[in-house]
């Protein structure tokens, strides 16, 4: 069993929309510059675990194939947005436990191959018959949150006005450009109380991150890594009836059992990238998350706490919102965001002296459930 283990190096391609290319196209750049970082020959490689949604069979071996790496084990693993996080926890298992040395970690997505509007969803799922969309399920949420709270409209705008802000000093996010709270307000109608600019994009997109064990970290002398401290992947709860859509049970358990894992508290985070597919995410995972207190998520983004210079930096990336959510890569784009902060190496939107950060997905609208599948991980810093 290997005492840690540490992501040694991490790329992506800008997420946006890559019509030309393939699920091969997509992954191949990003896979090859990860190794490349990171001092890996294929012949160190143990395994690859891959995470997407649509792509379909064998997705990690006909991208595997296109440099020549065979005969390890390669893995797919389909969680829906929680796809790649969730591969990145089968690798950290597999090295905890002591199979593996060095694991790849692969997330990918093409979703312009569906031409636009929302995911397709499960057609055996009986709310999806009913013809529920995950827009709708967010606004339902929202618009509770809003009724139960003194948020507002303008509360969910300043959310998408910091993402978009954030995503302004990052080259691989999908939108680039800063907007105001009265053009989020004023921009095309969605789904009561969203406009557009207050959901997240589709796009294509692909991450790749490299793992390794306390051993292979040394023969490979690779420094800068980080340590992750902390895996933790859930299923959702199961309740028919009322539930709560302002309280995710899936992400309060989740982040408990990440702190319990990794030995910190709230407050000793210094980034976070959370799961904003919709503006009023954010500030229900706030509350998910110890960062405030039931009902009062608002408060932080009202008061500049979870931008730079505040108490946090939520998605300094720009979050799904600005980056894009090509579904199966969102993850590990996440986890690479915090490699990059905890090294040193994320440029104009470097947050000063990181040393811990959080990185959180979930997956899937599923009737009876709160979330399909919720991943998090907190990584700690070269020290």
């Amino acid at each position: 069993m290997s005492d840690n283990v540490h992501v040694i190096s991490a790329a992506m391609i800008p997420f946006g929309k890559h019509r030309s290319s393939s699920y091969v196209g997509l992954a191949v750049p990003p896979l090859i510059d990860a190794l490349r970082e990171g001092g890996v020959e294929k012949s160190d490689i143990d395994a690859v675990f891959v995470g997407h949604s649509y792509g379909g069979m064998m997705t990690g071996q006909r991208i595997c194939k296109e440099i020549g790496l065979g005969t390890i084990p390669t893995v797919n693993v389909d969680n829906a947005c929680s796809s790649g996080a969730t591969a990145m926890h089968q690798a950290w298992s597999a090295i905890r436990e002591g199979v593996i040395d060095v694991a790849v970690v692969i997330g990918v997505e093409k979703l312009t191959q569906f031409g636009g509007g929302t995911l397709p969803l499960s057609p055996e799922d009986r709310e999806v018959k009913q013809g529920i969309i995950m827009p709708a399920v967010y606004a339902m949420r929202a618009t509770r949150y809003l009724y139960d709270t003194d948020a507002t409209a303008e509360d969910l705008a300043l959310v998408s006005v910091k993402a978009r802000k954030h995503g302004a000093l990052n080259p691989f996010a999908q939108f680039q450009k800063e907007v105001t709270v009265d053009e989020v307000l004023q921009a095309r109608p969605v789904a009561d109380p969203f406009t557009l600019l207050m959901c997240c994009p589709t796009g294509d997109g692909a991450a790749v991150v490299v793992l390794a064990s306390d051993r292979a970290r040394a023969k490979l002398d690779r420094s800068p890594s980080i340590r992750v401290a902390a895996s933790v992947l859930h299923s959702g709860h199961v309740a028919e009836g009322f539930r709560d859509m302002t309280k995710p049970e899936i992400s309060y358990d989740s982040a408990r059992d990440a702190y319990a894992q990794a030995g910190i508290e709230p407050k000793d985070l210094d980034m976070i990238e959370l799961h904003d597919a919709f503006s009023i995410a954010e500030l229900i995972y706030y509350e998910a998350f110890g960062l405030a207190e039931r009902g009062h998520g608002a408060d932080l983004i009202r008061d500049g706490r979870t931008t730079f210079g505040g108490d946090v930096v939520v998605n300094p990336s720009g979050g799904l919102l600005s980056k894009g959510h090509p579904v199966g890569a969102s993850g590990v784009a996440q986890i690479a965001e915090a490699y990059w902060q905890l090294t040193g190496q994320a440029g104009r939107r470097q947050i000063d002296d990181a040393k811990w950060a959080m990185t959180h997905v979930t997956g899937g609208g599923t009737a009876g459930l709160d979330h399909g599948a919720c991943t998090i991980h907190i990584f700690e810093g070269a020290r």
